[in-house]
């Protein structure tokens, strides 16, 4: 068997594309897996403050494994985000092997040290990779769902009402996509903060380096993939600052699919249920603006007891367990 390893190009995508969605109907099949269109848009548009290296391995020539490298640019720079999928027929042939190896040269000659990679427990031969690549448990995470409607959906109402009654001197702040330009520089101090409050396991993790002008490119970024992304902010009204921030996000193509991304509340200001009150007035925008809407998931590191307790107060289940691992070169 000839393991052939190229640079991603144009040519490639209806191959890569096919790799990433068998993979991720075998490994994670109640997850939608992103649409042509919005797989096209993702490959060739990365982040803001990261840079992306894609490859595509042939197994005698026929397309077989797709490999993601995520640099980031701003902060961590000694890591580099590794995804590596292998078409299922063609897996235990040795290209995953001849992907890792090869994101280990990459890393090295980048003067790079951490390669991080996730695994699911729905796909026990991922751990097992791991393991013989040398790799250690970094992060254990739980993804959760919340089945929409929610099935108590009174109950979520008289929790809102009780929260809010801890919540005097702030204020509801809503919007979709690129935020009002008066909530940059609070919502980049927030973002910014969520590798300090957010357990981080043994991951070489520091603090992303955040400002308005990434905050407002990573918004650009969702709608010109073809997402929407849905914000609710509490703002604290004696300082007029926002100090508390949700988001849910889906694909404008999916509209049965979104995800929990991030919940954060300025330390000084917890204790009062804002994290509690964004998350569930946030849940109340998405349902109105996309009456679709059928099911959301979340990911939370396992030792995250705080936030997976408020998400099981509002009806999300536990579907499964992931893990980051980290390679220290």
């Amino acid at each position: 068997m000839a393991i052939a390893i190229e640079p991603v190009a144009e040519r490639h995508t209806g191959e890569v594309y096919e790799i990433s969605r068998s993979g991720w109907e075998t490994d994670v099949p109640d997850i939608p897996h992103a649409s042509p269109a919005v797989f096209r848009a993702t490959l060739w548009r990365s982040w803001p403050a990261t840079k992306h290296e894609r490859y595509v391995a042939f197994l005698d020539g026929v397309a077989a494994g797709f490999l993601q490298l995520s640099l980031p640019q701003a902060d961590n720079l000694g890591n580099v985000d590794v995804a590596l999928l292998i078409a299922p027929k063609n897996r235990r042939r040795g290209v995953g092997r001849a992907m890792w190896a090869h994101a280990v040269e990459r890393t090295q000659a980048l003067g790079r040290k951490h390669l991080v990679g996730s695994t699911t427990d729905h796909n026990d031969a991922g751990e097992a990779f791991a393991v013989a690549m040398g790799a250690s448990p970094g992060l254990a995470e739980v993804r959760s769902r919340l089945d929409v409607p929610p099935p108590d959906q009174d109950r979520l109402d008289a929790l809102l009402v009780d929260s809010w009654r801890h919540a005097d001197g702030y204020r509801l702040v809503q919007w979709t996509g690129v935020p009002p330009e008066e909530f940059l520089d609070d919502l980049a101090y927030l973002d910014g903060r969520l590798n300090l409050d957010a357990p981080t396991g043994d991951l070489a993790l520091e603090p992303q380096k955040v400002d308005a002008a990434r905050v407002r490119a990573t918004e650009e970024r969702q709608i010109a993939v073809g997402r929407t992304a849905f914000h609710t902010g509490v703002g604290h009204a004696a300082s007029g600052r926002v100090v508390a921030w949700t988001v849910i996000a889906g694909e404008n193509d999916t509209p049965t699919h979104a995800w929990q991304n991030i919940t954060i509340v300025d330390p000084d200001h917890r204790g009062r249920r804002l994290g509690m009150i964004v998350k569930l007035e946030n849940l109340r925008q998405a349902r109105i603006l996309r009456p679709e809407l059928a099911a959301i998931d979340t990911f939370n590191a396992a030792a995250n007891r705080h936030m997976l307790a408020i998400n099981e107060a509002m009806g999300f289940r536990r579907v499964d367990s992931w893990m980051q691992w980290q390679l220290t070169l």
